[in-house]
């Protein structure tokens, strides 16, 4: 592994408590506008674009599920800059044998529904039975974020912006120990959650580093995390611009399906 690669692994992340913090009221509170191109591009498959990855929705090996998500689509659709962006990180993970993994990208918004509406509610209720109300949406939209509501709101993976991901060996295809399943709804998920363990073991450790170095090789091609989940990273969407101090997000919603009646941006 080279040693730029290396230093990165040793590098903490900053606290997901903070960066949650600065988060709050991002899609009430950060206007989207900016270059027009930009703002106009269509969105690409990642996976023509030299990409890899399986929309993890559109398959039933995908726990904690284990099928086919309603309303899923079987690409990984990202718009044209952020295509762009990720194929630049994977040539620098090249040198080190690496690549991107992705799961998901632009997200119809049945998906988007689905657990916010229902299965994410569903799964706290049975474990947290005292939930209800204002308290239980705040705990779901910690994970999950509320269906698009409107043209000045839309849901982050709505825009084509942000993408869910992982690390990879580029010669096996075997994912980089992150220390927990994609998508699992708990503070296990957060960005620096091996950063706060006051002990850790030799599987801690590794998690610790490969979560470290996905964060730093995305941060420094400009993409923001989302600090409750680890493979969440924007770009040019309201939470992007919220959490990097822009001063207005450059994508709203798009569908490059054509499914709601819109035209690709």
């Amino acid at each position: 592994m080279t040693a730029d690669i290396t230093q990165l692994k040793s590098r903490s992340v900053p606290s997901s408590a903070d960066a949650q913090a600065r988060k709050r009221g991002y899609r009430q509170e950060v206007s989207i506008g900016g270059d027009r191109a930009v703002a106009s591009e269509s969105c690409v498959e990642a996976t023509t674009i030299g990409l890899s990855g399986i929309n993890h929705y559109n398959t039933a090996f995908n726990p904690p599920y284990h099928e086919r998500i309603p309303g899923s689509i079987a690409g990984l659709l990202v718009r044209r800059s952020v295509g762009e962006k990720l194929v630049a990180v994977n040539a620098r993970l090249e040198a080190a044998g690496l690549e991107l993994y992705l799961f998901d990208a632009w997200r119809p918004q049945d998906v988007q529904r689905h657990f916010h509406d229902v299965w994410f509610p569903k799964w706290l209720k049975q474990r947290a039975p005292h939930l209800d109300g204002h308290e239980l949406v705040e705990e779901v939209e910690k994970y999950w974020a509320a269906p698009s509501a409107g043209d000045a709101s839309p849901s982050p993976h709505a825009t084509g912006g942000a993408v869910d991901l992982t690390l990879r060996f580029m010669s096996t295809g075997q994912p980089l120990f992150m220390g927990g399943l994609f998508d699992d709804v708990t503070e296990d998920a957060w960005t620096d959650a091996f950063e706060r363990k006051p002990a850790v073991s030799m599987s801690d450790e590794e998690a610790r580093a490969n979560r470290r170095l996905l964060y730093w090789v995305m941060a420094e091609a400009g993409f923001a995390n989302n600090p409750t989940e680890w493979w969440h990273y924007s770009w040019g969407d309201q939470m992007w611009a919220r959490l990097l101090g822009e001063p207005a997000a450059l994508y709203g919603p798009c569908d490059p399906t054509g499914s709601a009646g819109n035209s690709q941006p």
